[in-house]
């Protein structure tokens, strides 16, 4: 049986998207870059916090080919942390929420959790590079984290890359940022 597709919006609803087929995995990432990222995303009037309680940043990965933007695109833009970086964050600068972020070459984006209405966000399976959180003993172990589910969350996305026929689709953005 197909599953009807996943609708989200930006805050002001004029980003629309379009997600098909069940997500890769469901993450919270407590890297350094994503806690840089939404320190410096946060100074800027977004709709709501980036990071969650315990100091990660709430990701639910999608195949590139499953994701559709439908309305409001020209109102993305990218922000990398510097010139060089490999991965950016695109928002919707309609009203500055963060969309998804994106790595060089990927075949998937990490859609922002803040996209979900908190009771429709699919549930967390995967913490993230919990041993660079700021306050480690405040990150639950309620889930798997650490180095063995890391090795199955990189499993996850070579599936996907490979049921892709190892393709990952570019998606253009216009401009870009500064926060």
């Amino acid at each position: 049986m197909k599953s009807k597709p996943t609708h989200l919006t930006c805050a002001c609803g004029t980003l629309r998207l379009e997600l098909r087929g069940a997500p890769i995995i469901s993450a919270e990432c407590h890297c350094k870059s994503c806690s840089d990222a939404a320190g410096r995303l946060e100074t800027l009037p977004v709709p709501a916090a980036i990071r969650t309680i315990h100091g990660g940043t709430r990701y639910v990965l999608y195949r590139k080919d499953r994701v559709s933007l439908l309305a409001g695109t020209e109102n993305l833009r990218e922000f990398r942390l510097g010139p060089n970086a490999s991965t950016r964050r695109v928002l919707a600068s309609c009203c500055n929420t963060p969309v998804f972020l994106e790595f060089k070459g990927g075949h998937w984006l990490s859609l922002y959790g803040n996209l979900w209405k908190q009771d429709e966000l699919p549930p967390l399976q995967l913490r993230t590079m919990t041993q660079t959180a700021p306050d480690r003993a405040g990150v639950p172990d309620d889930v798997p984290s650490g180095a063995l589910a890391t090795t199955g969350f990189y499993g996850r996305l070579l599936t996907a890359w490979i049921a892709m026929g190892f393709k990952a689709p570019d998606i253009a953005i216009k401009g870009a940022i500064d926060a």
